[in-house]
């Protein structure tokens, strides 16, 4: 059974995808709420498969969510607007549906979901690595060796314990790829919690760098890190 969550201040719109969701033999609705904080304190603490996500709801706008999440499940997004759909693709978004959304176009959505080449893998052993192309080589970079990761324009630095590389590459897709000690602390940083000599609510040291940590990650990073095994 797929776990799937649905975040949409629209109460009938809300009822329209429970509706259909129900139809589907192998979905378990799990979270369906019109308030977007309660997704966000819902997903640190549990799994989701697939979330239809709105875009346009008070507080926290739906692309804010999609951008700060490390490790996103697969994400249907759902708008009455149709001008972020380039930039919700480069999100990597499963599909875009337009509202009102109708029940031909949502089983069109979902088909891709078993097709999608988007599945979250989260690597859990010390030995695996990550695998990149630099300057058209392909790089295999220990995880262990990582220290953070920075967001550079259109580009990312991996910064480890030998060298800099720069490659062409979002935050939001290389996050698919890290193990679980990996933990966005900043809209432009990702870090390796293991590598962690000090911490602060403000920024964390990591082999004599200072990596920030925002508002926004604060409380899960301090939890991530109190949850590490103990050197």
């Amino acid at each position: 059974m797929m776990k799937i969550g649905i975040i949409d201040d629209e109460i009938l719109a809300r009822k329209v995808l429970e509706d259909y969701c129900s139809k589907i033999n192998t979905f378990e609705l799990v979270l369906s709420t019109g308030n977007p904080l309660e997704f966000v304190n819902f997903s640190q603490h549990n799994e989701l498969d697939l979330v239809f996500l709105d875009i346009e709801m008070p507080e926290l706008n739906g692309m804010g969510i999609l951008r700060s999440m490390i490790n996103p499940p697969k994400v249907i997004l759902t708008t009455a607007y149709s001008e972020y759909a380039l930039e919700s693709y480069e999100h990597g978004v499963v599909d875009y549906l337009l509202k009102p959304i109708k029940i031909e176009r949502f089983l069109k959505a979902i088909n891709k979901v078993s097709t999608s080449n988007l599945k979250q893998v989260k690597k859990n052993s010390g030995n695996e690595e990550l695998q990149i192309r630099h300057d058209g080589v392909p790089v295999n970079i220990p995880f262990t060796s990582i220290l953070y990761i920075q967001s550079f324009g259109n580009y990312l630095k991996i910064f480890t314990d030998s060298r800099m590389y720069l490659i062409s590459e979002t935050l939001i897709h290389i996050a698919t790829l890290l193990s679980e000690n990996f933990q966005r602390t900043h809209k432009s940083y990702i870090a390796n919690l293991e590598r962690v000599t000090k911490a602060t609510k403000t920024h964390l040291s990591i082999e004599n760098k200072i990596v920030p940590v925002s508002a926004m990650y604060k409380v899960i990073v301090s939890k991530k890190i109190a949850g590490l095994p103990k050197s």
